[in-house]
């Protein structure tokens, strides 16, 4: 009899700790199978968007940052121009606009403070459109590969503003003289430099006129002009024609570290790139 009572208790015990196993799993299981709160929802819903560098963003920037600052401007109504990737007197103006409307110090530089604000006012912001920037790259690229069957006449194929195959030439000669070495967006650079210069009213209005204009660039005075330029100075040479001024519009660089005239240094500077300082 006391057996039988010993078998019937040990089973009783064995069956209640098969119940309780079960039932903490189905709660397990339920509890693993509850829905993500509000919350959750929100940030799993969020899309994954382009967010702006660390770097600040100032007058003469050039890339996808001013692409997107633009376009956020551009959103809430400050910037009224092309979304072009550059940062010109346009974005400078709507940046100053848009720090004052937000009680900020309206002084034109888009640093932590001003992208946060910027980021938080325009919430449903989304790239439309392709970067100009990545256009002109695009371009570019497509222009080298033509060039690997064509003459050097091709160098006119980006030509807008009409200039003839010797001016075409000598700023491929002019850039890879006067900055063969520097980075690429250097190149650009110099040439773009020309450009402007020839579209300002206190320069000449050709690209030969600017380079031989008397004093104006140390290339022509030591005649590493005359040397034979590579593709990188040609191809810097159809950026330039194609918009891309990383420059920022500047008429002048120099090098401080070969530099002799002084009143370089009084011009307004507004960036550097490789070894050169680029001012208006």
């Amino acid at each position: 009899m006391k057996k039988t009572m010993i078998w019937i208790c040990t089973g009783i015990l064995v069956a209640s700790a098969i119940t309780y196993t079960g039932l903490f799993k189905n709660d397990s299981a339920h509890r693993q199978a509850e829905p993500l709160s509000a919350q959750q929802k929100v940030q799993s819903a969020q899309p994954s968007q382009p967010t702006f560098s660390s770097e600040a963003i100032e007058f003469g920037s050039y890339g996808q940052d001013v692409y997107e600052l633009q376009s956020r401007l551009k959103l809430l109504g400050f910037f009224g121009a092309q979304v072009d990737s550059q940062f010109g007197s346009s974005t400078l103006k709507a940046v100053k606009g848009f720090q004052k409307e937000f009680g900020m110090t309206p002084d034109g530089v888009v640093g932590a403070k001003t992208k946060l604000k910027l980021v938080n006012a325009t919430p449903h912001w989304k790239p439309t459109e392709t970067p100009l920037h990545r256009k002109n790259q695009a371009s570019a690229q497509e222009q080298t590969a033509a060039n690997n069957d064509q003459t050097d006449e091709t160098m006119g194929s980006a030509n807008t503003m009409g200039l003839s195959e010797n001016d075409l030439k000598i700023m491929a000669n002019a850039v890879y003289g006067e900055s063969r070495g520097e980075p690429f967006e250097g190149q650009v650079a110099v040439a773009a430099v020309i450009l402007n210069r020839v579209k300002s009213p206190d320069f000449p209005n050709t690209p030969s006129g600017v380079i031989f204009q008397p004093g104006a660039f140390t290339a022509v005075a030591d005649g590493q002009i005359w040397l034979t330029p590579n593709e990188t100075a040609q191809k810097a040479v159809r950026q330039a024609l194609n918009g891309w001024d990383p420059s920022g519009g500047c008429l002048y660089y120099f090098n401080p570290k070969t530099a002799t005239a002084k009143w370089i240094w009084s011009r307004p500077q507004v960036k550097t790139i490789g070894q050169h300082i680029f001012c208006m």
